[in-house]
């Protein structure tokens, strides 16, 4: 039976398999935990710190995606899949996915409209993103 990781590879083609690379999956685990411990400090701004968690919580998904032996074409699906990749569930990739689109707002059209508690929410879902990449497989 395919795994629901090879379905989405051959049907939608957003993610491709490719091998374990032990050197890069520390390097995305190393980053994510450093934006992740900035994004924590509350000297800094709202949107400062989303930015750091954001990128964090990326990095760390993108981790557990390529410790299951694939690559994203594109970012938002690293988030989609954390229930194939980690077990975790909608009360996560909902607030990952919700904060990629208001990064793209952001990016694209310069619409950052960041307070408190999104930025909060988000540190909140990577810290569980790490949390479960750091449990035994």
């Amino acid at each position: 039976m395919t795994s629901p990781l090879e379905n989405l590879a051959r049907q939608t083609l957003h993610l491709s398999a490719e091998p374990w690379d032990e050197q890069e999956f520390q390097g995305l685990i190393r980053s994510g935990k450093t934006r992740l411990n900035d994004a924590r400090r509350e000297t800094l701004s709202p949107e400062s710190r989303f930015d750091l968690a954001y990128n964090a919580a990326h990095a760390l998904c993108l981790a557990a995606l390529r410790q299951s032996g694939y690559r994203a074409k594109n970012r938002y699906i690293v988030f989609q899949v954390l229930p194939h990749t980690l077990g975790l569930g909608p009360e996560i990739w909902r607030v990952l996915a919700k904060c990629h689109e208001m990064r793209n707002l952001s990016e694209y059209e310069g619409d950052l409209n960041v307070d408190e508690r999104i930025a909060t929410d988000l540190i909140n879902a990577a810290d569980r993103v790490l949390k479960a990449l750091e449990q035994p497989r």
